[in-house]
């Protein structure tokens, strides 16, 4: 059986280091779970472009050192915030309207889920203070556990994490609340964040200690297929945390089964 190919853009038009650094654990976590990674350019022509996402089975939009830019959810800059990246703005924006017309698996991490939400119309935190009163620190690099996600019950999220319950490394990386909330430990490398979901999305995760939003999926029934977006790193803990090897594994199973139907995009 082929393997689905998934289309991921480079991270940044601006940084190779960053890119051969960072390309390359989002393309071998969608190898190991059964999919073809695509590198999708940001200097290529929309048409060219275009005819690499028409192979593709579903998009994966990566993190990136930019910050998207503020214009498009209509606030004016913040000081905090790093320089937009247009290129790698432009290639998202092809990529999600591609899936959404033709209702493509998406899923988003890090900025790629920023992108989401402002591409959908919602808006974003520019920054994340972490001296503000009960803030947590959001930009702990490197930390492979950096804080907790509280997942919403009965959530496309909750189902994901919940079907990997017979990998051994499960029990040792969440615990279940009081009130049966499941709750996840995550990575945390962002400084911007979701402040109004975007159109047909709804929250999936928050961080339990300032409520900051930390997953967004699509409501039910609402535009596109399958869509998830995380705000945490799962291509790093791959190989460690069984969530985040069951994020990739559904994302590649959902983009497995996609097949272009008529009147997909209508």
């Amino acid at each position: 059986m082929q393997k689905p190919r998934i289309a991921i853009p480079l991270p940044t038009s601006t940084d190779p280091e960053y890119n051969q650094r960072s390309w390359p654990a989002y393309a071998a976590a969608v190898w190991k779970a059964g999919g073809e990674p695509i590198e999708i350019p940001l200097d290529e022509p929309p048409a060219t472009t275009a005819k690499l996402i028409a192979g593709c089975q579903g998009i994966l939009l990566p993190g990136s050192g930019a910050d998207v830019n503020p214009q498009k959810f209509n606030q004016p800059l913040d000081p905090n915030s790093a320089p937009a990246d247009p290129a790698r703005e432009n290639v998202d924006e092809l990529l999600l309207q591609d899936a959404h017309n033709l209702r493509k698996p998406i899923f988003t991490i890090c900025f790629g889920t920023q992108m989401l939400n402002v591409w959908r119309g919602g808006s974003l935190i520019q920054h994340l203070d972490p001296g503000a009163p009960g803030a947590v620190n959001h930009r702990q690099k490197g930390v492979p556990e950096a804080h907790a996600a509280a997942i919403a019950p009965n959530s496309l999220l909750s189902d994901v994490l919940k079907a990997d319950a017979t990998d051994s490394s499960a029990s040792n990386e969440r615990r279940t609340t009081n009130n049966g909330e499941l709750t996840l430990t995550v990575n945390s490398s962002h400084h911007q964040a979701i402040d109004t979901p975007g159109d047909g999305l709804r929250v999936s995760a928050r961080s339990p200690e300032d409520g900051v939003i930390e997953a967004v999926e699509n409501t039910p029934g609402g535009p596109g297929g399958f869509v998830l977006g995380v705000q945490w790193h799962p291509e790093r803990t791959y190989g460690s945390s069984a969530a985040s090897r069951a994020l990739f594994s559904r994302f590649i199973a959902e983009a497995a089964k996609w097949e272009l139907k008529p009147n997909a995009a209508e």
